[in-house]
């Protein structure tokens, strides 16, 4: 992609370039640009020390910036070229007055550049907003059955099946690490390990409290349920980033249940795992040996104790952090699904999505709302710095 916007910004709506225009004069642009340019002509220089090209320690982080940036410098340089081109065209337009024919190929040229222009300049943009840098990894999705018994354990299966039905379709590997199922149906808890290109950046969207009203098929009367479930999107962490020490670990085995073949209830393959300090506790049940088993409980760990990291960061992340799992009560919500009147509410947006299309996981459209949403939030904040700035 030209700007190395991240991928799926590209494949979504965005914010109109009149409103990027608004929320950014040209000259705060230009100055993101070229200080954008000046570090990665830093970086070059660095780069090109034998030193620096010696010590991988140091040379993975500047390779990685200077990858970073080097979309924007190019799409800088194109900026320019169409603005040198646009000035010629105006140049050429002030010559040639009074000739029909030559100042209807001027303004033409002037139009095409200006919709050029127009849209380089969303796309830049877009691309100097904010980067999280965890945007680009797979998660650990966690699905928790909420309010409403076993009608919510219920509803944590359908949303396990609709994320599902959403990562295959669009490439990415879907597998069950950590399941807890409910008698009648549905899960207590499920961990989903989703991977592929910019997961988190999609479904980081999808955390909060998923409320459903329907009749449930435990309902004999016939009357309209109100369950949740929370849903926590954790991205993977690697072994470096958060370190474990083995005596903080209490591991203990246990016999699987469910189908899974000759060793199910014979051999203990299921691993109980606790981390003493934080007291987080992973059971995993679902690979066919105790070791597997074992390093799928080591993942989720690390991605349960990366994500207390970062939320005990920042006052800002510790707030994310309630606002996606919350309690599981029925007010704390970000998405409701209406199956009497076939509508998916997205209390964030105030927008309505066909609900049968959303529950088969056809969730582009509104993550797409989502990440045009979030943009333009990002787009104000930017207009406010850049209004600080004159």
């Amino acid at each position: 992609m030209l700007l190395g916007i991240r991928l799926f910004a590209a494949r979504c709506s965005v914010p109109h370039p009149a409103a990027i225009a608004a929320a950014m004069d040209a000259s705060f642009l230009r100055e993101r640009l070229e200080t954008a340019s000046r570090t990665f002509a830093t970086l070059e220089r660095q780069l090109a020390d034998p030193d620096v090209a010696a010590d991988p320690a140091r040379l993975e982080p500047i390779a990685r910036e200077r990858a970073r940036l080097e979309p924007l410098v190019l799409g800088f340089e194109r900026l320019n070229r169409l603005r040198g081109q646009e000035l010629e065209a105006r140049e050429l337009l002030r010559e040639h007055r009074g000739e029909p024919d030559m100042e209807a190929l001027a303004q033409e040229e002037l139009a095409q550049l200006g919709e050029q222009i127009a849209a380089l300049q969303q796309q830049l943009t877009l691309a100097l907003l904010p980067h999280d840098p965890r945007d680009e990894r797979s998660v650990m999705l966690e699905i928790r059955a909420g309010a409403g018994g076993d009608e919510a354990a219920i509803w944590a299966g359908d949303l396990a099946r609709m994320y599902e039905r959403y990562g295959q379709s669009i490439g990415w590997r879907v597998e069950p690490v950590s399941a807890s199922e409910a008698e009648l149906g549905g899960y207590k808890e499920l961990i989903l390990s989703i991977r592929g290109e910019g997961v988190f950046s999609q479904l980081k969207f999808e955390a909060g409290v998923h409320r459903v009203q329907r009749v449930p098929a435990t309902e004999s009367q016939g009357r309209v349920h109100t369950s949740t479930a929370t849903v926590a999107v954790m991205p993977e962490a690697d072994p470096v980033e958060v370190q474990i020490d083995p005596g903080d670990l209490e591991i203990s085995t246990a016999r699987s249940g469910g189908a899974g073949g000759q060793n199910v209830n014979k051999v203990e393959t299921a691993v109980d795992l606790l981390h003493k300090p934080t007291g987080i506790r992973v059971f995993c049940t679902q690979e066919r040996s105790q070791l597997q088993n074992r390093e799928r409980a080591m993942e989720i760990l690390r991605a349960k104790l990366y994500e207390r990291e970062l939320a005990a960061a920042s006052a800002q992340e510790r707030s994310a952090r309630l606002a996606q799992v919350g309690t599981g009560d029925r007010s704390e919500k970000i998405r409701t699904y209406n199956y009497k009147d076939n509508r998916t509410t997205d209390h964030r947006l105030g927008r309505n999505f066909a609900l049968e299309s959303v529950l088969q996981g056809q969730l582009t459209e509104l993550i797409g709302a989502c990440v045009s949403a979030d943009q333009r939030r990002k787009l104000e904040q930017l207009a406010e710095q850049a209004a600080g700035t004159d």
